[in-house]
Order: structure tokens, then sequence, then C-alpha cells
């Protein structure tokens, strides 16, 4: 390939981890908001945050950028560009599954703990804050090392937004060249080392989480 063309290729990857960046923390604000109201104590809370759930983790993510893209600008009378609709469609969707892997963790906390805070006069923000979010985090850390790479993988389905992705950019190298193997080939491992430096980096933050609560 032509310096051109790698520079394409190097700005569309630059875009894919801009969009994972800002998906991802999206989702993760999400996942701990909805993930928590899941165990609230109030019923009205847990439905409303179990109808968020199921909704966007029952729907296609490819439908859900089609639909934040085309579908909500002629509703509301605004664009968004490429960049923010695929955020919100991707933290949404994703974070719809990070909340069950919050939900679950918290849950699998010894109940004897939160007995514990209630003797010790604890409130609830309190005993979530002290006691069940320093035990429940580090369990969460590697399914949600594996959802970030699901996320990654997922940010290649905004390119049908016309969004120079890394995807994108390598599909328009790919016509340039007229060649598949190759260009497909480097897209792929460009995948693959991003993947695994992120897995790379939540395996040492669970360690670093586990070395505390020791």
């Amino acid at each position: 390939m032509t310096s051109g063309l790698w520079e394409l290729v190097l700005k569309g990857t630059w875009t894919t981890i801009q969009l994972l960046v800002l998906s991802a923390l999206l989702a993760a604000a999400v996942s701990f908001a909805v993930g928590i109201a899941r165990t609230h104590r109030l019923w009205v809370v847990r439905f409303l945050a179990g109808l968020y759930t199921e909704v966007f983790r029952g729907t296609s993510a490819l439908v859900m950028i089609f639909w934040v893209f085309f579908v909500l600008p002629p509703a509301f009378g605004w664009q968004l560009v490429p960049l923010w609709a695929g955020t919100l469609a991707l933290g949404l969707t994703y974070g719809a599954y990070g909340t069950e892997i919050v939900r679950g963790a918290l849950a699998a906390v010894d109940p004897a703990q939160q007995e514990g805070g209630v003797a010790l006069g604890f409130t609830p923000g309190q005993r979530l804050r002290k006691i069940l979010l320093p035990q429940a985090v580090p369990e969460m850390v590697p399914p949600f090392s594996n959802l970030l790479v699901e996320l990654l993988k997922g940010t290649a389905l905004v390119s049908v937004m016309g969004m120079g992705d890394l995807a994108f950019s390598g599909n328009l190298v790919r016509l340039a060249l007229q060649e598949s193997a190759h260009i497909y080939t480097y897209v792929l491992l460009i995948y693959f080392v991003m993947a695994f430096l992120l897995t790379r980096l939540m395996r040492g933050l669970e360690h670093h989480l586990k070395a505390g609560v020791r």
C-alpha cells in the first residue's frame, strides 16, 4: 500500500479507538447506574431498570445505530454527528449487558456482609460504597473485559453511517486496490492487537483490585 492509503487506515484506527473509549465510558456509567438500580428496594426502580435492560439487550445494535442516526433526527429536529450517534447507540446497547454483570456481582456478595453493615448502622448508600462495591467490582472485571472486546468488534457497525472507522477505511482501501485478502488481513490483525492490549490491561486491573481487597 502507498503511504496515503496507510494514513487512511491509521486514521480509521484512531477513529475506532475514540469510539471505543467514548462508548465504553457511557456503557460503564449505564452499567453501574442501572445495575445498582436493579437491586433497589423500591419495585418501581427495579421495574424501570429491568425494562431498560430487556429493551436494549433484546434489540440489534445495528438497528439501534440506524434508529439513533436516521430516525431520531426527523422526530426531534436535530442531527447527531456519526461519532456521537455511534457512541450513544453502542454505549446504551452494551451498557444493558453490563447491568447484568453489576447486578450479578452485587448479588454474589455474602449476605452476612450486608447484615454486618446493618448492625453497624450503615445507611444503604454506605453499605453499597464500603461493603458491596469493594468486594463486587473485582469480580466484575473478567466479564467486563469480555464485554469490552465485544464492544471493540461492535464498533465496526458504525461503518453503515459512512463513519471513517477502521472497517470503513479498510473497505475504501480494498476498493482502491481491488485487493481483499491482504487488506482485510491487515484489518483483522489491527483488531486483534487492540483486543489483546485491552485484555492485558483489564487483567492487570483485576490483579490490582483483588490485591486491594486482600
